[in-house]
């Protein structure tokens, strides 16, 4: 069910100190959508997936799961079913891949079916499971931000934030990271919010997008109207 709310912000804002990273800010992603978050650098997008996964400071607002009001830590929200692949990659370097891999396990409870869960998250990425046992900085970027993706599943996420997973990256690898994404939606139903500078890439993957300009929310909605309607082009030129 595509119209059923998984996660909703009511009304949130983020300060650090008396800066205002987001003010006023609503954004709602249903079961089984892929939702990006676009905008200028300095928009607010990453503090947003950094709000929701309980690292950062929210002000005013609410964020609810399934209707409820949540406030939780990092480990107590991955353990509920929201994962975060942060923007960097973030790899361990000196760890093998299947270290990374079982790192990304910390969470889970049930520690007999981690072998399974690894083994799933990586199929994803068949270069992985080649590499499995080399140590992470032996990986070319884009490996490593297929590792931080794969890491990401680990907990079975019903919902996947990822913040810029084409940074960096030849568009090679940012032709197969969105393949992987747009897979990873379809085959496990997992729902996606993506922060995203790749804008015509991304605007053929998504379900629909929340364009942001100074923490605030520009303007939303599925990609064609937006593109229609040369919101995209008034925000990234600043003319918003």
């Amino acid at each position: 069910m595509k119209d059923e709310p998984l996660l909703e912000l009511e009304n949130i804002s983020v300060r650090y100190g008396g800066v205002h990273a987001l003010e006023g800010v609503s954004v709602s992603v249903a079961l089984g959508e892929i939702v990006a978050l676009m905008g200028p650098n300095g928009a607010g997008k990453s503090t947003v997936l950094k709000a929701i996964f309980g690292a950062a400071p929210v002000a005013h607002g609410k964020i609810l799961w399934q209707g409820e009001e949540i406030r939780l830590a990092p480990h107590e929200l991955a353990a509920m079913g929201i994962s975060f692949v942060p923007q960097g990659r973030r790899v361990f370097p000196g760890m093998s891949v299947e270290e990374n891999l079982e790192v990304g396990g910390v969470a889970v409870k049930e520690k007999h079916d981690l072998p399974r869960r690894i083994r799933e998250a990586i199929d994803f990425f068949p270069v992985l499971k080649e590499k499995r046992r080399k140590s992470a900085w032996t990986l070319s970027g884009g490996e490593q931000q297929m590792l931080a993706i794969a890491r990401g599943l680990i907990t079975e996420p019903r919902l996947l934030l990822l913040d810029e997973p084409s940074l960096g990256l030849s568009p090679k690898f940012v032709k197969e990271i969105f393949a992987k994404i747009q897979e990873i939606n379809e085959r496990l139903g997992t729902t996606i919010i993506i922060v995203e500078h790749n804008v015509k890439s991304i605007l053929a993957l998504v379900t629909r997008a929340y364009i942001f300009d100074k923490g605030r929310v520009a303007a939303e909605g599925e990609p064609h109207a937006l593109i229609e309607s040369g919101t995209l082009e008034k925000v990234f030129l600043g003319k918003i």
